[in-house]
């Protein structure tokens, strides 16, 4: 059987296509594109089909699984109009079965329509079954473009005290912080390079994908979203833009400076995410970490590190590549045993 499972986000949209014989994984193909929910929702359902056609035709697939967390952008009103919409249109897309992951496992699109919020965000869920492929009992971090989800689970079950993105924001089990999108000047009000403090600039100047490149930690490749000023992905042009969030320019800084800055800046990051992972740990009393995700080695590891804690990647199961996509295997994964 041929499962293809989708993880639908506000920015990107995931896609990992799993051969089954049974509940065993035979092989998995991957793919992603860049999709802002925010302006362009109606292109959905093309995406989706791109998406697939890029590794097989679309009459291969038997099922599909889908996740989401793309309800939270502001083209809806609500997240329940959100979830309904786009359950719409992957309704509207596909002939073969689909089910959608929710807080309690894979829902119908009836239940889903009876109870839309259970999917809101719930991608974590399906992230939680590729984790238990290395522990039981551990916690697992997976740092996106956009957020952190930091989840334990206990004897191979995800035991997470809340259950929607605003109970888990005061549960440290989500830090809205990312490898890409997030604004430097949302975790930052001063920078310390060249001996001195430069408080921030609040604008939409430099993101973290910028300070990444800076650093060689990704590639203009991982660089999938928009520039913030609409300009290129090269490290100057990401240098141009981190020197902006201290009012400066390249004919003010040097080089050297933009890297000191951005060193600054990525161990800020770390620390916001080893503030989520402490509330966690102090709550549940695990001490095992599984990284995934994008961030998996640039911001989880040295977060878990940081903290003295046991850190295994959930890349010793999966590619760099399908960690990257970690919660569209898990999709695929649980609707092949929704299915069975």
């Amino acid at each position: 059987m041929k499962v293809a499972g989708f993880d639908i986000g506000g920015a990107n949209t995931d896609l990992a296509i799993i051969d089954f014989e049974g509940d065993e994984i035979k092989n998995i193909e991957v793919d992603f594109a860049y999709l802002p929910m925010w302006s362009n929702n109606d292109d959905l359902s093309r995406v989706l089909i791109e998406l697939i056609e890029n590794i097989c035709p679309v009459s291969e697939i038997d099922a599909v699984g889908i996740s989401m967390t793309a309800e939270l952008v502001d083209a809806y009103d609500t997240k329940k109009d959100g979830v309904l919409d786009v359950v719409r249109k992957c309704e509207e897309t596909f002939e073969c079965p689909i089910a959608y992951v929710g807080i309690d496992g894979m829902l119908s699109k009836a239940e889903i329509e009876e109870t839309p919020l259970k999917a809101a965000a719930a991608n974590w869920i399906a992230t939680a079954q590729i984790a238990t492929l290395i522990s039981d009992n551990c916690i697992f971090i997976d740092t996106g473009s956009t957020t952190t989800d930091i989840i334990p689970i206990k004897d191979g079950k995800e035991c997470a005290i809340g259950k929607s993105d605003f109970d888990r924001s005061a549960t440290g089990e989500l830090v809205y912080t990312g490898t890409l999108r997030t604004n430097l000047a949302s975790f930052l009000d001063k920078v310390k390079f060249n001996g001195k403090e430069y408080r921030v600039a609040s604008e939409l100047f430099a993101q973290t994908a910028d300070v990444y490149m800076v650093l060689d930690l990704i590639t203009e490749k991982d660089y999938i979203c928009d520039t913030f000023d609409g300009e290129g992905k090269s490290k100057t042009d990401c240098a141009k833009r981190i020197a902006r969030v201290v009012c400066a320019d390249l004919e003010m800084l040097t080089m050297d400076d933009i890297v000191e800055m951005s060193r600054f800046i990525h161990k800020k990051q770390v620390a916001q995410i080893a503030d989520g992972l402490k509330q966690v740990v102090e709550t549940q009393n695990l001490d095992l970490i599984v990284t995934t995700g994008l961030g998996k080695d640039i911001l989880d590891k040295p977060a878990a590190e940081s903290l003295g804690f046991e850190v295994k990647s959930m890349g010793d199961v999966l590619t760099d590549d399908e960690c990257t996509v970690a919660p569209a295997v898990g999709t695929a994964v649980m609707m092949n045993r929704y299915l069975n």
